[in-house]
């Protein structure tokens, strides 16, 4: 049963990987500063209040984080530990050896970090470089990627094509003889890659900022 310390506990965490209070959590996301702050979360005759639908789906998008990653927030214990993952600078990605065919983390010459709660064994972390790719990643950024994740329209993506250019786009469309994909910075053109041009495409669960 889903129950009202699960949502406010996801909300804290989700703000904390995010190096934001709650309070930097709301602001993000657009709404009234307040909106996450423990004051909210009882009335005045101790009543629990819950968060609205509409705060959190903001608080997700404000931070690129997807429904299914916020799910596993709600059921995260206190006492769960971080795991190393592979992290790699998204500017070295494409050079030969860091991956294998299928786009799993592979070779020498990857760094780690920490990283709790992640489900897929082959999950890796890529370092962002740059300016590309605001206002969704900021220079610094670290994204989660899980090579094993279902991929649907809409998700977050890192895409490796033929040529070794490594790019972190929105999947916009997907056909048997083509990818589209939206750039998520809106001074960049969106790019429509051959499927056969695609060596390998990986979704993007999370972003540390």
């Amino acid at each position: 049963m889903l129950t009202h310390a699960q949502i406010w506990s996801a909300i804290d965490r989700l703000a904390e990987r995010a190096g934001l209070s709650a309070s930097g959590l709301a602001r993000r996301a657009g709404l009234d500063p307040t909106t996450f702050n423990k004051s909210k979360r009882m009335t005045a005759e101790g009543r629990a209040r819950w968060p609205s639908t509409e705060s959190i789906a903001k608080a997700l998008t404000a931070t690129g984080t997807p429904v299914e990653a916020f799910v596993t927030l709600m059921n995260a214990g206190e006492t769960h530990a971080a795991r190393p993952l592979p992290l790699l600078g998204v500017a070295h990605a494409g050079s030969g050896g860091y991956f294998d065919d299928a786009g799993f983390p592979a070779g020498e010459g990857w760094d780690q970090i920490a990283f709790p709660e992640v489900a897929d064994a082959h999950a890796y972390a890529l370092k962002i470089s740059g300016q590309s790719m605001l206002p969704a990643y900021r220079d610094g950024d670290v994204i989660l990627v899980s090579p094993s994740a279902a991929i649907r329209r809409g998700d977050r993506v890192v895409v490796k094509n033929r040529d070794g250019e490594v790019m972190a786009k929105e999947l916009k469309r997907r056909s048997p003889t083509a990818i589209e994909l939206r750039s998520l910075n809106a001074e960049h053109e969106d790019r429509t890659l051959p499927a056969e041009d695609v060596l390998w495409m990986a979704r993007i669960l999370w972003v540390s900022q």
